[in-house]
């Protein structure tokens, strides 16, 4: 074992049960999570048991009310929760985001009889969820997005197809926005579609360079009839709460995308100072010093980043404008750590058998998704100078 091994990040946590909590996710990521990593990874299994365990153990509805099953804890310490589940597996990590941002709506904007009857199983159930915002021709410009709902008596009938979902396929349920009414932001509903319904279908899994182990897919659906007691908030009110949502799910991007710089430092550090060449450590060479350094900063600046928006969130002030761009220098900060972990390794980190060439895969997908970093710049300029003029 190197002599100057890796430790735990030390994290500064308001509660004792916060503390407990985040020993709990380690024991967790160490015991059943990070040693079946690269193999799954490498063969695209998706761990559905390690979600039974994060469930069972209360680590899928932390934000939100323990009046139905969630942990009543601040998006502070959740946020932490997510970067230890990242560092150990990314696709953990991510699932856990993307599962706590398909509770979001109907958490935030659902009637106290949806809540009552669907979030208990949501946050504590063993379900699993998935967010369809997206479509094949609706990425970055959502608003223009194309899947119809239309009344029929007391229901709606939803045609369309959603794209790049991540859970597509495995999901126990879908919040889906979905137009019924004029084009653009103002005539999107938001909908809760449990993934047995008839006209429901995935398509098959994309096939991608990270993330393998992750399932995203096209959803399609084929005139899937939904109660109506199945529409999330007003009519016409589904952008705004995909966009509410999304501020939020910015900050689980930020963290994971921490989480994975970090396991690559971990690696790199531990390659470095058991590396000998020329008589001594590789470690003891200023070049390779400072570039450790430079990536252990860059961590600890997003860290210190993403924790301040989410403190902002906690406090009940605006935050959007923090989250986009702790989304934006997080998940740049990943892509060059780990690009940097794979140069310290050198030709060991090119191959499979060291984990860090899978965290480069990894980073870059955490810039594209939940909005790329382009559209984070958009966000924060827009905040800094006003809207774009026409």
């Amino acid at each position: 074992m190197p002599e100057h091994a890796p430790q735990p990040v030390d994290r500064q946590l308001p509660t004792d049960e916060a503390r407990d909590l985040i020993s709990l996710v380690r024991d967790i990521a160490e015991r059943e999570i990070a040693p079946k990593a690269a193999e799954e990874e490498d063969t695209g299994r998706f761990p559905r048991e390690v979600f039974a365990l994060l469930s069972e153990s209360g680590l899928l509805g932390l934000p939100y009310s323990s009046d139905y099953g969630g942990g009543d804890q601040p998006y502070e310490v959740y946020l932490q929760v997510i970067e230890e589940l990242a560092a150990a597996r990314l696709t953990v990590g991510l699932g856990a985001s993307v599962h706590t941002l398909s509770c979001h709506a109907l958490a935030n904007y659902g009637t106290k009889e949806q809540q009552a009857e669907h979030l208990p199983a949501m946050l504590g159930g063993g379900l699993l969820g998935a967010y369809c915002l997206s479509e094949p021709a609706a990425g970055s410009d959502a608003a223009s997005l194309r899947t119809k709902a239309v009344r029929d008596g007391d229901d709606w009938v939803l045609t369309g197809t959603k794209a790049w979902i991540t859970h597509g396929g495995i999901a126990d349920f879908y919040t889906v926005m979905a137009r019924t009414g004029e084009d653009g932001p103002r005539g999107i509903t938001a909908f809760l579609a449990p993934a047995d319904v008839r006209g429901l279908e995935a398509a098959a899994p994309e096939r991608k360079m990270g993330l393998k182990g992750s399932p995203t897919a096209q959803i399609n659906f084929d005139g899937v009839r939904l109660d109506g007691n199945r529409r999330i908030g007003e009519e016409g009110q589904g952008f705004a709460i995909a966009l509410a949502a999304l501020d939020s799910g910015r900050l689980g991007i930020a963290a994971c995308a921490i989480g994975l710089a970090q396991a690559a430092l971990d690696e790199a550090v531990s390659y470095a100072t058991g590396r000998r060449q020329f008589g001594r450590p590789i470690s003891d060479f200023q070049g390779l010093r400072f570039l450790l350094a430079d990536m252990a900063t860059q961590i600890e600046a997003g860290r210190a980043l993403y924790l301040a928006a989410a403190r902002l969130r906690d406090a009940g002030r605006p935050f959007a404008k923090q989250a986009a761009m702790a989304k934006l220098l997080c998940t740049d900060t990943a892509m060059k750590v780990t690009t940097d972990a794979v140069q310290v390794l050198g030709g060991y980190g090119y191959t499979a058998d060291f984990p860090v060439e899978r965290y480069m895969r990894e980073a870059k997908v955490l810039q594209i998704v939940e909005g790329t970093n382009q559209i984070q710049r958009m966000v924060i300029a827009r905040h800094l100078a006003g809207p774009e003029t026409r």
